[in-house]
């Protein structure tokens, strides 16, 4: 190969014996070694992409490989409430969105999908995530990664939806999660508290939207015997980012790391981030509440359980009154 570009060249009028004439300007030997060594370059970065011709392939639309694994390591299909939520921060971020092919073995290969002859009817992918698709067009290799170029797309299937989920209100649901020294907590220990309980994760960006109205809910209603807690998707491994994230929050609440989609769906909330619930003083469960929680709302949940509890502990001061009185006035 090698002796083709230099071959090329020479071809070119570039005479390498000119290269080697000692009266032959040395600048100009400059530029004609550059040039050789431009063209090998290039021939061996071509020979490191392979391209295929025309292929038809059948796979899911995945917005990042670590989604993907994911949802392979909870053991559930890919394309539930979450995963969708999270392709719209994957995006947002610039990951390239991608086409998850898997063999009759069960081996999946993931192709990064470029832009060919097909026009997607939005700005990128979003829409598609998690749908199973036919797509023609060609792909290539280069290095460890595959992409396709789509010049046609079939939607063949899309993600079921979110089952309804139960209402479990009155309900007492027991949660065990780790916080961030790696100590596991369990929401039972609050028992005697109200608590608000926020399902989050720091790739959610409706979920850092209300983390300053639940922070301001703790400074207004901790006095009051009110606790927030924050339960992440975010796993221990992504411990530096949950720190640094309530670092610049300045979250001043616990936050529990781990928190999946089935410990959210035994509270009643499904799978999509962020969710809610509000759980009284006896563990049962008081307001279930899906997406983002404003502190107007919140507030209204808080001051009328307030409300209820102060008219319940006044009517039980008053009934002991009755009862002291009763008990004095019958003759010994």
């Amino acid at each position: 190969m090698l002796w083709r570009i230099f071959k090329e060249v020479n071809d070119a009028g570039i005479g390498f014996s000119l290269l080697r004439n000692r009266s032959y300007n040395y600048s100009m030997k400059r530029f004609f070694l550059s040039l050789a060594l431009l063209l090998i370059a290039t021939s061996l970065a071509a020979a490191q992409a392979t391209t295929a011709g025309a292929v038809k392939l059948e796979g899911q639309i995945v917005c990042c490989a670590d989604c993907w694994a994911e949802a392979a390591e909870r053991g559930t299909p890919y394309g539930n409430g979450e995963d969708r939520e999270k392709a719209a921060q994957c995006i947002a971020n610039g990951d390239p969105t991608l086409l998850a092919v898997t063999s009759k073995e069960g081996a999946t290969t993931l192709y990064q999908i470029e832009q060919g002859a097909y026009k997607r009817p939005g700005k990128n992918w979003l829409e598609f995530i998690g749908k199973r698709v036919e797509v023609t067009g060609s792909t290539r290799s280069k290095k460890d990664r595959h992409y396709v170029k789509v010049d046609s797309l079939t939607v063949l299937s899309s993600p079921e939806p979110d089952a309804p989920q139960p209402s479990l209100i009155g309900a007492q649901v027991e949660l065990a999660l780790k916080d961030l020294f790696g100590v596991e907590q369990q929401l039972s220990a609050y028992k005697g508290r109200i608590v608000v309980l926020n399902f989050w994760a720091t790739y959610c960006a409706p979920c850092r939207k209300e983390m300053p109205d639940l922070a301001a809910i703790q400074n207004q209603y901790a006095a009051l015997g009110v606790q927030v807690i924050g339960a992440a998707a975010d796993t221990v491994k992504d411990q530096p980012k949950v720190l640094q994230f309530i670092k610049d929050a300045k979250v001043n609440f616990p936050i529990w790391l781990g928190a999946t989609a089935d410990d959210m769906k035994r509270f009643g909330l499904g799978s999509a981030l962020p969710a809610t619930v509000v759980i009284g003083r006896d563990g049962k469960v008081i307001a279930q509440i899906k997406g983002i929680i404003t502190q107007a709302d919140l507030k209204k949940q808080l001051d009328a359980l307030l409300a209820a509890d102060a008219s319940q502990v006044k009517g039980e001061i008053a009934s002991a009154r009755k009862q002291s009185r009763t008990a004095s006035s019958v003759p010994s």
